[in-house]
């Protein structure tokens, strides 16, 4: 896949069939855009093309209100790739850039530089200046100059449309399992070890602090959780409290996980991608240290149980 980060880069890409969106997640609902993208684009014998931005407009549009985003731009560009997609722009988005209208954009960007044999958007995109490029802008525009436009139908689960929203609301609510269902693969992020206060050694579990590498990295509900670590392509299970450590009456927020691994001296200041697997249980202060290690015990015996699934 070839990736351009700059409009005046892109190069070559004339009669693409192209699609627009920030696609946080790349959920199934995006996916279903990618795969009709690729499928036409192998029926013309044409480039298939995806224009993104970054940072994330929101970013720029409602600082004050600062959205948690599902993945990192490189995990975006990897799923992208593995989907079939040939051609990604990645349009710097800022203040001056979110003024242009939806007519201009289309006139100096996606005509310019794609010159579209067909365009693929999904059912509730807009773009431009106050939103004004809609699925009915596209249909206006686009026939008047005899482009085809396919607009994609979200897609549903038991009655819920999947969207990156609703993949936020779950798991900001725990339900991480759900939540990878409808992204199309396991809910996780790039994390870094670092050294903690030891204090898990002690109880028998001893356990590695990890920090997400991305600053807008969406986290989730406080609590515990079966994860899954991938560490030089190899996988590492372990369970994994995100809280505040009430027993100890702490108060600051962190991740730490016990591997279930036979020395974990190994994987400090390593970076690992963690991925959340199932929700456990709340996290929950304790009378003593010695009621929490009866929990931790109780805890890893049934992470033991889930994990086969995984295997």
């Amino acid at each position: 896949m070839k990736v351009f980060n700059q409009i005046n880069d892109v190069r070559d890409c004339a009669s693409s069939v192209v699609t627009i969106g920030t696609f946080d997640g790349l959920h199934r609902g995006h996916q279903e855009i990618i795969k009709t993208l690729t499928t036409i684009a192998a029926t013309k014998g044409s480039r298939a093309a995806v224009i993104t931005f970054e940072p994330h407009p929101r970013h720029i549009l409602d600082k004050k209100n600062k959205l948690s985003l599902l993945m990192s731009l490189d995990k975006k560009e990897a799923l992208l790739e593995e989907l079939g997609v040939d051609v990604l722009l990645v349009i710097p988005f800022t203040e001056e850039f979110s003024r242009i209208t939806a007519e201009a954009f289309m006139d100096d960007v996606i005509m310019k530089h794609f010159h579209p044999a067909e365009i693929v958007i999904g059912y509730d995109h807009h773009f431009g200046h106050k939103r004004q490029g809609s699925p009915k802008f596209l249909q206006d525009y686009a026939g008047k100059r005899g482009i085809k436009l396919d607009i994609i139908n979200p897609v549903a689960d038991d009655k819920v449309f999947i969207s990156s929203t609703h993949i936020r609301d779950l798991i900001g609510n725990g339900f991480v399992r759900r939540a990878s269902f409808e992204l199309g693969w396991v809910y996780g992020f790039r994390t870094k070890v670092v050294h903690g206060s030891g204090r898990g050694k002690g109880l028998e579990f001893p356990t590695a602090n990890v920090v997400p590498l991305e600053n807008d990295q969406l986290m989730p509900k406080p609590g515990v959780y079966l994860t899954r670590g991938r560490l030089n392509g190899d996988f590492i299970v372990g369970m994994c409290n995100f809280g505040t450590r009430p027993t100890f009456n702490e108060t600051e927020l962190v991740m730490e996980i016990n591997f279930f691994i036979s020395n974990m001296d190994d994987i400090y200041n390593r970076e690992i991608y963690i991925e959340f697997l199932e929700r456990i249980r709340d996290e929950k202060k304790f009378d003593n240290p010695e009621q929490l290690v009866t929990q931790l015990r109780q805890d890893k015996k049934y992470c033991l149980k889930l994990k086969k699934k995984y295997e």
